[in-house]
C-alpha cells in the first residue's frame, strides 16, 4: 500500500491530535511519563555511544555528532510506534484540530502543560534511577561530556536557545509527520531516524531531551542550579519548540495541503 499523500497525512494528524486530547487524565500522564523516559533512553545511548570514543572523536567532532545522532532517535521511534505522549510532537499534532475548531485554545494549552510536566517526570526518573544510580555515565569521558554540555546549554543567550529550539522541533515534528504518512513499521522507523539524527548532529535544543541531559549533569556535579536550568534553557527551548512544531509543521502543513 503506498504512503499517504500530504492531504491524507493532514487527516491522520488531525485524528491523532484528537485522540491525544481526548485521553483520560490518568492515561495522558502515564503516556507522558513514558515518552519522557523513552527520550531519556535515546539520550543515554547518545551519551554512551557518541562520547565513548574520546581518543577518536576529539580530533573528529563531526564523528561524535554522527554517532550520537544515529542512536538518539530510538526515543521518538518508541513514542510514535507505541503511542506515548510527547510534548514536542503534540505541538504539531494538535494544531490541525485547533484550526478546524474541533479543539479550543484552552484544551491545547492544558494538554501541552500536562504533557510537558509528565515528560519531565519520566525523563528525571529515568536519569536518576536508570542512569545515575547504576553509574552508567560515571566514567570520566561521560562526566566531562555532561559538564561541557551543561555549560553550552545554559551559557548561550535566550535568543540563541530559542532559535535552536525552533530547529529541533521543526526536525522532530517533520519526523512525526513523515511517520504518519507511512503505513508500515519500517517506513515509520526510517521517518523517525533521519530528521531526528539531523537535529542532534546540528546541536539544536529539544526541551524534553534537556529534561534528561541537564538534570543528569547536575546530579554528576555540573555547576547549574535549578533556576538556571529553567531560565537559561528549558523555558527558551520550550518556546522555540512550540514555534518550530506548531507553526513550521502543524500550521504550515495544514495551510499547504488541506483539502
Amino acid at each position: 500500500m503506498p504512503v499517504r499523500t500530504p492531504a491524507e497525512t493532514i487527516e491522520a494528524a488531525e485524528a491523532a491530535g484528537m485522540s491525544k486530547e481526548c485521553r483520560p487524565l490518568g492515561r495522558l500522564m502515564a503516556g507522558s511519563a513514558l515518552a519522557g523516559a523513552y527520550i531519556a533512553l535515546g539520550g543515554t545511548l547518545s551519551l554512551i555511544i557518541g562520547f565513548g570514543f574520546p581518543e577518536i572523536t576529539a580530533s573528529n567532532p563531526g564523528l561524535q555528532r554522527l554517532l550520537s545522532g544515529l542512536v538518539f532517535p530510538i526515543g521518538l521511534m518508541l513514542v510514535v510506534v507505541l503511542g506515548a505522549d510527547l510534548f514536542t510532537g503534540n505541538n504539531a499534532l494538535l494544531v490541525p484540530p485547533l484550526i478546524k475548531r474541533r479543539l479550543s485554545a484552552w484544551q491545547i494549552l492544558r494538554n501541552w502543560t500536562l504533557v510537558w510536566l509528565g515528560n519531565f517526570v519520566g525523563a528525571l526518573a529515568f536519569a536518576y534511577f536508570l542512569v545515575y544510580v547504576p553509574g552508567l555515565t560515571s566514567a570520566p569521558c561521560y562526566a566531562d561530556a555532561l559538564s561541557s554540555m551543561a555549560v553550552a546549554k545554559t551559557g548561550a543567550s535566550f535568543g540563541v536557545i530559542f532559535l535552536k529550539g525552533i530547529g529541533a522541533n521543526w526536525c522532530v515534528c517533520l519526523a512525526v509527520w513523515l511517520a504518519l504518512s507511512g503505513r508500515r513499521l519500517g517506513e515509520k522507523l526510517l521517518a523517525c531516524e533521519i530528521p531526528v539524527m539531523a537535529f542532534v548532529a546540528l546541536g539544536y535544543e529539544h526541551c524534553v531531551a534537556n529534561m534528561f541531559f541537564l538534570p543528569l549533569a547536575m546530579m554528576q556535579g555540573a555547576q547549574v542550579d535549578v533556576l538556571t536550568l529553567f531560565t537559561a534553557n528549558l523555558i527558551p527551548a520550550t518556546l522555540g519548540n512550540i514555534a518550530g512544531g506548531a507553526l513550521f509543521v502543524g500550521a504550515l502543513q495544514y495551510y499547504l495541503h488541506r483539502k
